[in-house]
């Protein structure tokens, strides 16, 4: 079983590298050459600086070579070079602040959505939107400015929204003790412990209406509210409206 496994991943290796070789072949051949470094560093650089009024400026560029060839569909070629972009800028906005889960969660809700695409200018149009709410991610954790202990705390927070979170598992984690992480909690953030949670739960709650075909009761569930109307109630508070009428409104606006 071993062996034809192994002759399995040499033949599979062996036509990888034939076709890289036909691809190069192909684009000397007509003289093409491929989009440079560069041009992806423009990309990842603005987003991973949040810098939002860079993204349109970057966008517009004259291409300085030509996009990779992924498959010989050209539909499915600009969906698979829009999936390899998405992963660049998921990379660029982690760097740059953003909590792993929203920037996951991005990621999945715009490769999910691609998919819909039927067209190489609505995928084009996508992967702009995609980049500039990726640089807004950036520039929105930018604001932030923590001492190393409340860091060390609104990231165990952020790693843990979807588990129960006590202020004594996060001071531990903050290497300081329960008592004075409350108290600078508070100072820092201007928001007690609780509350910061709850808020940043019912954010994670709205990436997920919007980017995931995740239920309110699911993602109540998922976030640890102890109830559907709990979470409808505390949803409300931040937001001004309920689960259902936000999935409603964002998924249109944001595609």
């Amino acid at each position: 079983m071993q062996e034809k496994s192994k002759e399995y991943n040499e033949k599979e290796q062996q036509i990888a590298e034939n076709r890289s070789r036909n691809t190069l072949f192909e684009r000397r051949e007509n003289l093409q050459k491929h989009e440079s470094y560069a041009s992806e560093r423009r990309q990842y650089d603005a987003i991973r600086n949040g810098q939002t009024d860079r993204i349109q400026s970057v966008f517009q560029l004259t291409p300085d070579g030509t996009p990779g060839i992924l498959s010989r569909n050209e539909l499915r070629n600009s969906k698979n070079m829009f999936i390899a972009g998405i992963t660049l800028f998921t990379r660029a906005a982690i760097e740059g602040g953003v909590p792993e889960e929203t920037a996951y969660a991005l990621s999945d809700g715009y490769i999910q959505t691609v998919e819909e695409c039927t067209s190489k200018s609505s995928i084009e149009k996508l992967s702009q939107k995609a980049a500039l709410r990726f640089a807004q991610e950036v520039q929105k954790s930018g604001m932030q400015h923590y001492s190393r202990e409340i860091e060390a705390a609104v990231k165990y927070i952020h790693l843990h929204l979807y588990v129960p979170v006590t202020l004594e598992e996060t001071a531990e984690a903050a290497g300081i003790s329960a008592s004075y992480l409350s108290r600078l909690f508070k100072k820092e953030t201007g928001m007690l412990f609780v509350d910061y949670i709850q808020k940043e739960r019912i954010e994670a709650a709205c990436n997920m209406l919007t980017y995931s075909d995740y239920t309110a009761a699911q993602i109540s569930e998922y976030l640890c509210f102890s109830t559907q109307s709990y979470f409808i109630k505390i949803f409300r508070k931040y937001t001004g409206t309920t689960p259902a009428k936000y999935k409603k409104y964002k998924v249109q606006d944001w595609k």
